[in-house]
């Protein structure tokens, strides 16, 4: 629905860089919003990072988008979306310090995904490889410090934060959970919903085929604190992938793969101009994007997404360029 509602009312609209412009501002907006709670509103130093997180924020993905529009709006369309230079620096360091102080595993990744896509990696070549591979090995150097050393699981600050992304994989993979072991229950809360949803599936086969509806609900045998209130059935999961899966079958499941996997074959048909060009690396950038967070925080089927909202504006300003450069 959000999907078709940006669509239309950007084709009305009718101009490809006043909605990217709009995009830009929009997230400089909230980017300023943010950072005047975490600095003013807020303690910043008194905080801890899930008590900021709490009160301010814990992502916000336009901003990552908007950082990349506005940093190659001038090499792709010829003119920076902000003419004065001064303020296109000053922005730039606002989305750079908004999202690194979300302290959002989910963001960081995506931040660096996104880039990885905008600045011409997202097509597979051996350039690609080489930066996948360098990619991994950094990662890895990463993870072999962080289980190097021991990081408190109730520490404050930057720790906190280190220890999130150390158990970051498990997190979302491991399944055999003690329920009761409530420490090691929110470790791996991803992989306990997952867990759940397969097993309640496995009562009804056919639930693989069709799914079990998009109204059904996962019983996670206990109330947790998931909300305003303890709940024991939710209707939404984290892992994307499992969710569509749940709810609607492989059936549901291979058309969102279809879906995502078209977005990012953009990325090899034959462009009419830069614009054309910029455009379609943003909707790449948006597949990959929907790709990782799936697996995170249930991709496209997330509440409140701006960035599917700017992915239906970007379809009908790809229809727009083509229009005009035909």
């Amino acid at each position: 629905m959000a999907l078709v509602l940006s669509y239309v009312l950007i084709k009305k609209q009718n101009d490809m860089f006043h909605f990217l412009k709009a995009i830009v501002f929009i997230a400089a907006f909230t980017a300023f919003l943010h950072l005047f709670g975490i600095f003013v509103l807020g303690d910043f130093r008194a905080n801890s990072i899930h008590e900021l997180r709490g009160d301010f924020g814990l992502d916000n993905f336009i901003e990552i988008f908007a950082f990349y529009i506005l940093l190659l709006s001038k090499r792709f369309l010829g003119k920076s979306i902000v003419a004065d230079r001064r303020w296109h620096y000053i922005l730039i360091v606002l989305f750079i310090l908004s999202i690194y102080l979300y302290f959002s595993r989910t963001m960081l990744v995506a931040f660096f995904l996104t880039g990885f896509s905008m600045f011409g990696y997202a097509k597979i070549t051996t350039r690609t490889f080489k930066f996948i591979g360098l990619a991994f090995l950094i990662i890895g150097l990463i993870y072999a410090y962080l289980f190097s050393v021991k990081i408190d699981r109730n520490a404050k600050g930057v720790e906190a934060f280190l220890y999130k992304i150390k158990i970051a994989p498990e997190e979302i993979f491991e399944t055999k959970i003690d329920r009761e072991n409530h420490k090691e229950l929110w470790d791996h809360w991803r992989g306990y919903e997952a867990k759940r949803a397969f097993s309640l599936m496995e009562k009804q086969p056919s639930s693989y085929i069709f799914g079990t509806g998009y109204g059904s609900l996962v019983n996670l045998k206990f109330k947790a604190p998931v909300g305003e209130k303890d709940m024991k059935f939710i209707s939404r999961i984290h892992n994307g992938y499992v969710f569509v899966l749940y709810k609607t079958g492989f059936v549901g499941l291979i058309l969102y793969f279809i879906f995502l996997i078209k977005l990012y074959l953009k990325i090899y048909t034959k462009k009419t101009s830069e614009e054309a060009y910029f455009v379609d690396r943003i909707i790449v950038s948006i597949s990959i994007f929907y790709f990782f967070s799936s697996l995170i925080i249930t991709g496209i089927y997330i509440p409140i997404d701006a960035v599917v909202f700017i992915l239906g504006g970007l379809l009908a300003v790809e229809k727009l360029v083509k229009d005009i450069t035909l």
